[in-house]
């Protein structure tokens, strides 16, 4: 960013440049460039930290599904092992004796738990969790790459608009001005959506 407002900086001087250097022909040109560098520059500062919220919400969002798919594994891990507990105990010769029964029953209630239980997230629970937070990655993700986009075209069209003041083509500035109004237009589009 610092680098970003300091190409800004370079383009306002060459602006200035030029305005002293032939005042009476370009002070009007070289005085509209430089506001238009200085809001491009504020369009890009603005840009980059939305681009930035959108990276941190992404690696927010994925270190949460991490961790969601990470408790539905261990549950499917101590499901497994009840469920292979229970089994054992049905396997054994005294698998009628009433305390074998009551161990095996008790082993089949905790994979039922495990499976679906709203307070303690069963794997049911803690899927669901893990797949919304996937969902939500992946969408800040694609807003992060679209204010990248937007970053980008900024960079861009302040470029444009300096070269603009040093070669005196009025062209360069119209289509900085353009180029830098449809990526502020998008920027603001992107971050309308995410709201």
């Amino acid at each position: 960013m610092s680098d970003d407002i300091e190409q800004a900086q370079q383009g306002m001087e060459h602006a200035h440049e030029a305005d002293t250097a032939h005042p009476a022909h370009n002070d009007r040109g070289a005085r509209r460039v430089a506001i238009l560098i200085s809001a491009l520059a504020a369009a890009l500062a603005l840009a980059e930290m939305s681009e930035k919220g959108a990276q941190n919400e992404y690696l927010t969002h994925h270190i949460a599904a991490s961790d969601a798919w990470a408790f539905y594994q261990a549950k499917v891990i101590r499901a497994d092992l009840h469920r292979d507990q229970a089994d054992l105990l049905d396997s054994l010769p005294n698998a009628a004796d009433p305390e074998v029964r009551k161990r095996a029953e008790a082993a089949r209630a905790t994979v039922a738990r495990l499976d679906d239980d709203e307070k303690t997230l069963g794997r049911k629970q803690l899927r669901a969790q893990a797949e919304q937070k996937e969902r939500l990655r992946d969408e800040a993700f694609e807003h992060y790459h679209k204010y990248e986009g937007v970053v980008g075209a900024l960079q861009i069209t302040i470029v444009l608009a300096s070269v603009s003041v040093v070669t005196r083509m009025r062209l360069l500035a119209l289509a900085a001005g353009a180029i830098g109004g449809l990526a502020a237009l998008y920027g603001l589009g992107v971050a309308y959506a995410g709201l």
